[in-house]
């Protein structure tokens, strides 16, 4: 390869490069826009976009205004009235200081630039193509800034690529402007797309309301303020009760001395108030600012201004995690319990059966060892007096009878294991083993993939399998039937994308649409209408009038309310809940062509080691492994 030599590179291109740094997509534009507007004191903000923010960005402000003789200084790279020595780089107050957001934004756009000055009798203008000044002079404006874009990267197509749909990109800057305006409820904010407004916020709003207008009711119901200080930082903001979390971090959202961070500590300090109150993949509802003195952080660590870095890390971490305790351990069990009844009601549902459909499965993996039920201790425990009938009755609730055989099981599941060969050969005849083993077959039945032999079922739950052949070597295979059918139902619906069939309602259940349940909806529809969900919009009201013929009314309701609230993944939960509603159960007794055809099908399905909530469906054992359990090695 020949050698080039040292050369500096065009001013054009030493833009481009630094905008590929500040200018990502449409909302890093927003974002510095309305960064700059507060810097510049506005009250209010109007933002307006096309096609996604790519054909066209405007925002206007009421703000202080530009000078007309610093226009061109506004487009110039490090050029700022933010910093004027070293030492400021280490106080920062301002959102912008780098001076490299307009010409960087300038460099890959058509940018037209008006101004007036609170003290200037006109207005000014500067508009730049694609890094060159097209033209400058007077304009009409009445007060503050109006910078408006158009045509992103038209002169980098290699960068226009990489965007998303319209519809995404939109929704991208609406996100970007709900987390500005979160930290400032003092200003107003608009947001409009295709001559469609977004959102109007009034100036003055508290923090609660503003949070309002983006966040459904339930979500705001949980929630509580907090603020604490210690060492001269505080953290404060509102907080939601581990009984509202839900399976997503997006509504976790930190704020720096006002500033919107991404910031991994913040994160890890939140959840860690929660600790032991939330299951592994829940998230709780966190609206926090920390506030500290400026040179406590570095916000200088990225062009986007989205990272930090904190000076103490140790004291930021432990005030997060103080601060939020006191919500995080606020709810009392009754609490919690008392916030499902109101969810099972809103949705029209009873509380749940806790009891298995058969309650013998259970009883036989919960009995203690040493067939001791019948002990004089175990009656002594039992209810007395009027309460006894229950107990014993036949006409009583399910949850009540599985407690019951749990407590003391009919005699005939109290035979021990056997111990000799000739006990086992008796055993197995009158079928009394506490686990019952159904081979189902005299001999192996072989399956089409991967040398694997049906054995038998296990408990009525549990498939049983031989990998390699019967002489010598091979893995003991143990199946799921419950996961493994879940797995295959799912694949099915996601290949049919549902045949559309659904159950109508007798009666349409109504609910009111809150602004971003109504934008989710709008994004979801034809997707719920494919897995069954009739549903019809009236103004501010939707009716449901028809559900997925495999779900109860309620509980199909409850989960159209959990899509749109985003407390759950959308239709990938929902294809995960109806898959498990339709398939066998555990406990339940598979004939040997029944589990054959099963086995074939969770075999050919993809991702078929792990159920769709996750759980495994198949473990093996291999020749060391059994070793291993029987301590032969």
């Amino acid at each position: 390869m020949t050698r080039r030599t040292i050369t500096l590179l065009p001013e054009t291109l030493r833009n481009q490069i630094a905008a590929g740094e500040v200018v990502e997509r449409p909302s890093s534009v927003l974002k510095e826009l309305v960064e700059n507007s507060l810097d510049a004191n506005a009250a209010r903000i109007d933002v307006a976009l096309e096609g996604g923010g790519v054909a066209r960005l405007m925002v206007a402000d009421d703000g202080d205004g530009i000078p007309a003789d610093e226009l061109a200084l506004a487009v110039t790279r490090h050029a700022t009235s933010k910093l004027k020595a070293v030492a400021d780089l280490f106080a920062v107050t301002s959102f912008g200081f780098r001076g490299e957001a307009l010409p960087s934004i300038a460099s890959v756009s058509h940018l037209l630039l008006t101004s007036r000055a609170r003290e200037a009798a006109e207005a000014a203008h500067i508009e730049v193509e694609h890094g060159v000044v097209a033209s400058e002079g007077p304009a009409a404006l009445a007060a503050g800034t109006r910078v408006e874009m158009r045509r992103l990267f038209a002169s980098t197509p290699a960068r226009l690529k990489f965007l998303r749909t319209e519809a995404t990109e939109a929704k991208r800057c609406q996100e970007a402007l709900m987390r500005m305006a979160l930290a400032r409820p003092d200003v107003a904010f608009s947001l409009t797309n295709g001559g469609r407004e977004l959102f109007r916020l009034p100036g003055g709003q508290t923090l609660a309301a503003r949070l309002g207008q983006f966040w459904p009711p339930q979500v705001l119901e949980g929630l509580q303020e907090f603020s604490r200080s210690r060492e001269g930082m505080t953290a404060r903001g509102l907080a939601g009760k581990p009984s509202h979390a839900q399976n997503r971090a997006d509504r976790m959202l930190f704020y720096v001395n006002g500033r919107p961070v991404q910031d991994r500590l913040l994160m890890r300090a939140a959840r860690d108030a929660y600790k032991g109150r939330l299951l592994s993949g829940e998230y709780p509802q966190v609206l926090l600012f920390l506030d500290l003195p400026p040179d406590e952080v570095d916000v200088n660590v990225h062009p986007s201004k989205m990272e930090v870095r904190f000076r103490d890390e140790g004291a930021v971490f432990s005030l997060v995690r103080w601060a939020l305790e006191p919500v995080a351990g606020s709810e009392t069990l009754s609490e919690a319990s008392a916030s499902y009844a109101r969810a099972a009601s809103d949705a029209g549902q009873a509380q749940p059966d806790l009891a298995p459909a058969d309650p013998a499965p259970a009883a036989a993996f919960c009995r203690p060892s040493g067939g001791a039920w019948g002990s004089a201790a175990s009656a002594s425990q039992r209810p007395t007096g009027q309460w006894a009938d229950r107990w014993t009755g036949g006409d009583k609730p399910a949850a009540l009878r599985a407690y019951h055989d749990f407590q003391s099981p009919p005699p005939e599941r109290l035979a021990p294991l056997p111990l000799t060969p000739a006990e086992a050969g008796r055993e197995a005849v009158s079928n009394s083993s506490p686990i019952s083993v159904g081979m189902g077959a005299a001999v192996p039945q072989p399956l089409s993939r991967e040398g694997l032999e049906y054995l038998g079922q296990v408990a009525g739950t549990y498939l049983v399998l031989r990998q390699g052949g019967a002489n010598g070597g091979g893995r003991l295979v143990i199946v799921d039937q419950h996961a493994a059918h879940e797995r295959v139902i799912l694949e099915n619906m996601r290949r049919a994308r549902s045949a559309g069939d659904s159950q109508p309602l007798a009666v349409p259940f109504p609910f009111p649409l809150h602004q971003s349940e109504a934008l989710r909806l709008a994004e979801l529809e034809q997707e719920l209408r494919e897995v069954g969900f009739v549903l019809e919009r009236q103004a501010d009201t939707l009716l449901v009038r028809g559900v997925p013929p495999s779900l109860p009314a309620g509980k199909a309701v409850q989960h159209l309310r959990e899509i749109l609230d985003e407390q759950s993944d959308g239709l990938t939960s929902l294809w995960a809940l109806l898959s498990c509603k339709s398939a066998i159960k555990a406990g339940q007794s598979l004939a040997v062509d029944e589990a054959l055809a099963l086995l074939e099908a969770w075999l050919a399905a993809p991702e078929r080691e792990h159920c769709p909530h996750g759980r495994p469906v198949v473990v093996s054992f291999g020749e060391g492994d059994l070793e291993r359990l029987f301590k032969r090695k």
